[in-house]
């Protein structure tokens, strides 16, 4: 910005940026006239100076490919832009200036000084034939995959528009739209050409054609004149129909009126004798409900000398039981004399067994000795239970975070599955076959270490490459190499093994103390920011140094120059950058390189310590909890051995004892049960004096069955006799019925005929009166009109039958269909003009004449149309 104007006007092209360089705030580019070139390290701000003049140059934000805001071009932490640039012009240089500003994306422009727009920014660098926009011409980094797309029509017309003057690119365009329209004009050429002669091949065609359409026409009038005379024909038919319908109606009702006057004889005696019957029903009746009263009264006594039956079954049964119980009785008392005299021998055994008092007391001694091993358990238990609850009162809560943590390792482990598969098949084979080693083995270290704060794992993970996050980790080489055998060379897998150093190098202490690195804004070393095992920590100490590599702050950024002169600091971190210092044997130089760190894609899942501590101290005491639980089911299971041995000896020592009051009670039992004998002979007795007197009652029931017997025979006998006279009765009046019934079907069916000929007469008036209404109307003549003596004559010439009229009616529409394809347009096609009705004369000799030439004539003629 400090600018003298003179000198610096002098050069043909300069830019003055200040943009997204993440290296530089203030750059200043002086090309000269020959071969250009800016060469430097990756993030020395190459790409900035193309962002530069795209912007200047009025480009848009897409033709870079990076962001698509201008406001993100500027460096971070600054608010505003600026970029210029001085371009040769014969006549005076131009100079434009671009001021961008980061809050609303929002730019100043300036030309030669004087505020402009970007229109006539815009304006200016195409009058200079300048096209960023144009890959032939200007071509960043990003655009170049785009610019190896391009088709050779597209290289061809971005080149026109970059080398060639401005007309080139138009006249390219007009030359491709002249050569689309005489394809086009060529094409309508060839459509109207074969149109021409398709309509010269279909008036020839039509000549036949036309002929036809004359034949078709005739029959077609036939047709007409068919269906006129068809409805007349279909009406005569029926007339004819209805007149010989009026005279079979008179003579069926002749017929009727002879049947009603033969009927009369016999429906009278008929009366006759239904007046007999009546009283012979009522007699009929009352005989069959005393015959019915008898039969119940009969039924009624039945059942009371079965119910007696019975009572005799009943008897005989109780006598039986009784003999029964008595012989099972004895059966009991030979039982019982039978135990007692075992009962006794085994007490004359007993006696002379040992006293068992001294097992008993070693086994009370025994159970003693138990309950002191489960009081001391249940204190341990207590002492546990307490320290758990020392340790969190919400063992829930420790337990849902121990699932969380295992969330968090599954979680590890898909990303691992998902970046590398042969590493997390490897892991499940591990898991399967860990005996197999006798060292320590350590899964992938991704999955074993923990960052203690997620905002650390992006050191942590730009510090160690992924090829040694994805390794196992062993103590022994001999594990590692029969790993590697495994995986490796039998399943086939690409995996990496790492064997940690022999002395572990976890303890290493850094080379200074980090309170001594605090003045340039470092806080802590690599190695404090995440946890790992033993053997892991040691390998990245030794290969990584992460016990040497300092993190730092803004503080540090903005002390980069000072912090690297540092002689001791190879590598060290800022908040956003990874800086390696390197110093020259030779001349002692400093070479530096930075680089962005990237978040982080596997360590920033992270487990807090302190709970997983907590967590694994409250698995060991429920381990240990499990352990004494088992202890003291033992000691269930010994001391219920000892009480079912001490209850055996208890009883053995008790057995004496019980025998003999058994045998006592025994003998008790046996003096009751030989005092309850039955007497069966005086049971035998009863029974026999309550049989006879039932049997007595059984004949007084018997003699009252056999009177009532008679009685219904009686009865029934008289009945026959009745039914016997009604029978006659009967069978005279069913044969004068059948002889009724015939002469009543005739009559009825005569009935039927007169009334199905009175309504046939109606549908046939009906019927007679629709069809002439139709014929007249087919002939367009009025109701009250008559046939005319035309239609009667071109009548006379066709068929008279109905069938007839069909047949020929058939005949004539197949053979007008046997023209196909034809219409009244193929006659117009041929003629045009056959005949017009004009009003003025002259006219129609007019047309008449044009008519008799042999070319084809279209004659179009508006007429106003006449008043009548």
């Amino acid at each position: 910005r400090n600018r003298t104007g003179q000198r610096e006007r002098q050069d043909k092209l300069r830019c003055v940026l200040l943009c997204t360089d993440r290296t530089y705030d203030y750059s200043v580019v002086r090309p000269g006239p020959n071969l250009n070139m800016i060469v430097g390290a990756n993030g020395t701000g190459k790409s900035s100076i193309v962002c530069a003049i795209c912007l200047v140059l009025a480009g848009r934000t897409v033709t870079l490919g990076r962001g698509d805001k201008v406001g993100l071009y500027v460096k971070r932490g600054c608010q505003k832009g600026f970029v210029e640039i001085e371009l040769f012009k014969n006549g005076g240089n131009l100079v434009i200036s671009r001021e961008i500003h980061v809050e609303n994306n929002q730019s100043l422009w300036m030309i030669n000084g004087g505020i402009s727009n970007q229109k006539k920014v815009e304006e200016e660098v195409k009058a200079l034939q300048i096209q960023v926009s144009n890959l032939c011409q200007f071509l960043p980094q990003e655009k170049v995959g785009e610019f190896a797309k391009m088709s050779k029509i597209e290289l061809l017309e971005a080149t026109e528009k970059s080398v060639g003057p401005p007309e080139m690119y138009e006249y390219h365009c007009e030359l491709k739209n002249f050569r689309n329209k005489e394809r086009e004009l060529e094409n309508v050429v060839k459509e109207k050409a074969s149109f021409l002669e398709k309509a010269k091949q279909r008036n020839e065609r039509n000549k036949i054609d036309v002929n036809r359409y004359y034949e078709k026409k005739r029959h077609l009038d036939v047709i007409e004149l068919l269906e006129k005379k068809k409805p007349w024909v279909e009406y005569e038919t029926a007339r004819k129909e209805l007149e010989g319908l009026k005279m079979e109606r008179e003579e069926a009702k002749k017929q009727l009126s002879a049947l009603r006057q033969a009927q009369a004889p016999m429906l009278k005696k008929i009366q006759q004798i239904d007046d007999q019957l009546k009283p012979n029903e009522s007699q009929m009746k009352a005989k069959t409900a005393a015959i019915k009263e008898a039969s119940v009264k009969c039924k009624q006594k039945q059942d009371q000398l079965d119910r007696k039956h019975k009572e005799i079954d009943d008897i005989k049964q109780n006598l039986r039981l009784k003999q029964t119980e008595e012989e099972d009785h004895q059966k009991r008392i030979n039982n019982t004399r039978l135990t007692i005299e075992d009962l006794k021998s085994e007490l004359a055994k007993i006696s002379d067994q040992p006293d068992v008092t001294p097992q008993i007391n070693a086994v009370n001694m025994e159970l003693r000795r138990i309950q002191v091993e489960r009081a001391k358990i249940e204190g341990e238990r207590a002492d546990l239970r307490r320290e758990g609850d020392n340790i969190s009162a919400e063992s829930k809560m420790l337990v849902r975070k121990l699932k969380d943590m295992n969330n968090i390792m599954n979680a590890k482990e898909e990303k691992l599955r998902g970046r590398h598969k042969d590493t997390h098949a490897a892991l499940q084979w591990l898991r399967k076959n860990r005996e197999l080693f006798e060292g320590n083995v350590h899964e992938p270290m991704m999955l074993v270490v923990n960052v203690k704060n997620p905002e650390f794992a992006k050191y942590v993970e730009s510090h160690i490459s992924f090829h040694d996050l994805r390794a196992f980790v062993f103590q022994r080489k001999d594990d590692m190499e029969k790993f590697m055998t495994e995986v490796r060379d039998k399943m086939n897998l690409k995996v990496n093994s790492i064997s940690a150093p022999p002395e572990s190098c976890s303890k290493r202490a850094p080379s200074r103390n980090i309170e001594s690195l605090r003045r340039f804004g470092f806080f802590t070393y690599l190695r404090e920011m995440f946890d790992a095992p033993d053997e892991v920590m040691s390998y990245l100490c030794f290969q990584y140094k992460v016990h040497d590599v300092p993190v730092g702050n803004e503080q540090t950024k903005a002390l980069i120059k000072t912090v690297i002169e540092e002689p001791y600091l190879r590598v060290l971190y800022t908040t956003d950058e990874r800086y390696n210092v390197k110093r020259s044997f030779y001349s002692n130089k400093i070479s530096t390189s930075n680089s962005a760190l990237h978040a982080s894609q596997y360590l920033s899942i992270t487990v807090d310590a302190e709970e997983k501590r907590q967590v694994e101290q409250l698995r060991e005491i429920d381990e240990q909890k499990k352990a004494l639980e088992k202890e003291a089911a033992a000691l269930d299971r010994k001391e219920n051995e000892l009480l079912s041995e001490k209850k055996r000896l208890s009883e053995l020592k008790g057995k004496r004892r019980q025998l003999e009051q058994k045998i006592s009670t025994k003998q008790d039992s046996l003096k009751q049960m030989e005092q309850n004998v039955v007497d069966l002979k005086k049971v035998e007795e009863e029974t026999k004096e309550k049989i006879k007197a039932v049997n007595f009652l059984k004949v007084t029931i018997a003699t009252a069955i056999v009177a009532q017997m008679k009685l219904r025979a009686k009865l029934t006998m008289e009945k026959v006799h009745l039914a016997l006279e009604m029978a006659g009765l009967t069978a005279e009046k069913n044969k004068l019925e059948n002889d009724c019934r015939d002469s009543a079907s005739e009559f009825k069916t005569m009935e039927q005929r007169c009334s199905r000929l009175e309504l046939r007469k109606l549908q046939l008036t009906e019927q007679c009166k629709g069809l002439l209404k139709r014929a007249k109307s087919n002939c367009r003549m009025q109701p009250d009109e008559a046939l005319s003596e035309d239609l009667r004559h071109a009548f006379s010439k066709l068929p008279d039958t109905l069938d007839e009229v069909d047949a020929m009616l058939n005949e004539e529409r197949s053979r007008a269909e046997c023209f196909t394809g034809l219409s009244e347009s193929v006659r117009e096609s041929k003629t045009c003009l056959t005949w017009l009705l004009v009003r003025k004369p002259q006219v129609k000799t007019g047309i008449l004449s044009l008519m008799k030439k042999p070319k084809l004539i279209i004659v179009i003629i508006s007429l106003q149309k006449p008043k009548t």
